[in-house]
């Protein structure tokens, strides 16, 4: 019976599994919420397909978030962090239409997937841009981690 009780607890230590996500080694997964509201000049860009507004406020993911309005209803937020190594001088990425640039290696993003567009073909692990949660009730939407 013990043998059994043994058995079984090894197999449940082995068998659990994370979701399937791979972290990103490079930035930081920080704790914020950030309201924005549509009615502010600021943020009024919001309103109309495909536009872009970078927010760099302090506390507000590592170096500021993007927020681009990538459907009818849907806004996306991303890191404005370059995912692809520790955030430093270069890596504050430049908005280019609906693309993000970082300086340090040129590598290109789309803000409305996130994707490395000129992903290196070199064997090595390449990650996507780190992507907030921004949610829309009525004219406030919430960014956040």
């Amino acid at each position: 019976m013990k043998y059994f009780l043994g058995t079984v607890l090894i197999i449940f230590m082995f068998s659990c599994s994370n979701d399937g996500a791979i972290r990103n080694p490079y930035l930081q997964e920080l704790g914020f919420r950030f309201d924005m509201n549509l009615n502010l000049p600021l943020y009024s860009g919001l309103t109309n397909l495909g536009s872009v507004v970078y927010i760099d406020n302090a506390g507000i993911g590592n170096r500021g978030v993007y927020v681009i309005k990538s459907g009818f209803d849907q806004l996306r937020a991303f890191e404005a962090s370059c995912p692809n190594h520790i955030p430093n001088e270069c890596s504050t990425m430049t908005l280019e239409g609906q693309n993000v640039t970082c300086s340090c290696e040129d590598y290109e993003y789309s803000l409305f997937t996130g994707q490395l567009l000129n992903r290196p073909d070199d064997g090595n692990r390449y990650y996507d841009m780190l992507e907030y949660r921004a949610t829309q009730s009525g004219n406030v939407v919430i960014i956040s981690n």
